[in-house]
């Protein structure tokens, strides 16, 4: 589902970590996915970078796809896909009531809406499909069946989703863009649009119109 390019129809923009969703779904779906034995053994190996990540000395852009290759190198891809499913319907209990609220706003309006996030499409793209929203992320590779753990496409961060939003859809001929986020990698998502929500920083969700779009 893409944008149709409609002069005047407006676009909604949805962060998911710490947006959409109130919890880190990457490392969530980490221990979802994985035995503890091999988190535990994978993440021994990755213990430099984990702390310097966690003293903030280490970005998080660069510990994404370091930790998914750690911990999904040479991986049944229809496994890990089938679990990345069920994690999906999980993570639907994980959505914040108000963003929820606001997201579904936009959908009866009539609205374009978009979750844009560094997090991945392996349980991204069925969370999406049960929402009935469109869907930017980090994409997986896969090759003969299996997981290779390298990323398909750049993290979907900082300039990377300005990037991918440009691309795919007709920024100039929307009427209004709305982008929701909660960190500095959505500072550049927040540069296309008009009305911004920075969790943590904004008291209120910005105001969308009162009617809603006619069947």
């Amino acid at each position: 589902m893409y944008a149709t390019g409609e002069t005047h129809k407006n676009l909604a923009l949805f962060d998911f970590d710490g947006t959409l969703c109130k919890k880190d779904s990457f490392t969530g779906f980490i221990f979802y996915a994985l035995s503890k034995r091999h988190i535990v053994k994978q993440g021994l190996k990755l213990l430099p970078w984990i702390q310097a990540y966690y003293l903030n000395v280490y970005p998080a852009h660069a510990m994404r796809p370091k930790l998914f290759y750690g911990m999904f190198k040479d991986t049944d891809y229809a496994e890990i896909q089938k679990i990345a499913e069920e994690y999906a319907q999980h993570l639907i209990q994980e959505l914040d009531p108000k963003f929820m609220q606001q997201l579904q706003l936009h959908q009866a309006l009539g609205h374009d809406v978009v979750l844009v996030s560094a997090s991945i499409d392996l349980y991204l793209k069925p969370l999406c499909q049960l929402l009935g929203i469109d869907l930017i992320c980090t994409e997986t590779e896969v090759r003969e069946s299996r997981l290779t753990g390298h990323y398909q496409s750049a993290d979907c961060s900082r300039m990377e989703k300005k990037k991918r939003i440009s691309l795919q859809y007709p920024i100039a001929e929307y009427a209004s863009i709305y982008a929701y986020g909660n960190s500095e990698e959505d500072l550049e998502m927040f540069s296309l649009a008009q009305y911004t929500y920075m969790v943590g920083r904004d008291q209120k969700l910005p105001a969308l119109p009162a009617h809603l779009k006619m069947a």
